[in-house]
């Protein structure tokens, strides 16, 4: 048989996921007997009815379910592939990162591999989700928690991180020693995920006092007078882990891996001259 085509598979997904050819079509910008005629097409050659059509309505065969499970897989290839084609023409290591997880490990790598290997050679992805992004090729590796699902990905410990609330210096809580989250959560300014920016957003919005946010200890020695950064009491520290996709042999992620295994984790450090972190208690 000989292989499918990508627009073959295109023009099926918007039908079974619509289950109207007409709306079908207009997603596709095409008119609608083109449509049906391309989907007839794919049954002769697949040599199975892959849509029960009447009058009324338009269903799936548990063929045409199939293809379509088998089509969007095959689909989101394709389009992985695009763009890690396109993201290793650049040459730039993409890295995909949640705001303030890792944020010392992070820059201590950045500095090391742009020295070793040229300026602008790794670029940050900021993300909630670093695993899909590395699945879907709009990263390369992820810095993620160990405890997040790594189905697909191998992957290397590299660090731990330990919980840190920051505020605002001038908040009534700034001057604690540590802070619950219980307590955290009573602020109308407390966000349970950072949003997707960079650190020195997200550290300005702090200061703002506009949000309030849970982060690795690391973050501590780049914050200015204007935030605090406080041990959070009840929370685990993080395991971090740098994955990548099982099946990749790109050299700059084994070129990064080897710098990451000569970095040394470091312990919580200070958030101001006046705020000394210590591990918070598990």
């Amino acid at each position: 048989m000989d292989r499918l085509e990508v627009r073959q598979l295109e023009y099926f997904v918007a039908v079974a996921e619509e289950l109207h050819f007409s709306r079908a079509a207009e997603r596709l910008g095409i008119a609608p007997p083109p449509l049906s005629r391309a989907i007839a097409q794919l049954e002769r050659r697949l040599g199975v009815t892959l849509l029960e059509r009447t009058s009324r309505r338009v269903d799936l065969t548990p063929a045409g379910k199939v293809l379509l499970v088998e089509s969007r897989k095959a689909l989101q290839a394709i389009d992985r592939a695009t763009r890690r084609t396109i993201h290793a023409a650049s040459g730039a290591l993409r890295i995909a990162v949640a705001p303030g997880m890792g944020s010392g490990l992070l820059r201590d790598l950045h500095r090391r591999y742009e020295n070793r290997h040229g300026h602008d050679t790794m670029q940050l992805f900021f993300t909630h989700d670093q695993a899909a992004a590395v699945r879907g090729g709009q990263a390369d590796v992820a810095l993620l928690c160990a405890s997040e699902d790594l189905i697909d990905l191998e992957s290397s410990e590299i660090g731990v991180e330990y919980p840190v609330a920051l505020l605002p210096a001038s908040h009534p809580l700034a001057g604690l020693r540590d802070i619950s989250l219980a307590r955290l959560r009573s602020d109308a300014a407390y966000a349970s995920e950072p949003p997707a920016t960079g650190l020195d957003e997200l550290t300005d919005r702090v200061a703002l006092g506009r949000l309030i946010v849970v982060v690795g200890h690391s973050v501590a020695d780049r914050l200015g007078s204007a935030v605090v950064g406080i041990p959070v009491t009840g929370l685990p520290p993080t395991d971090l882990r740098l994955a990548w996709p099982a099946e990749s042999r790109d050299r700059r992620i084994a070129n990064l891996l080897d710098l990451a295994s000569s970095i040394r984790p470091s312990a919580p450090t200070h958030a101001t001259a006046e705020t000394t972190i210590t591990p918070a208690a598990g």
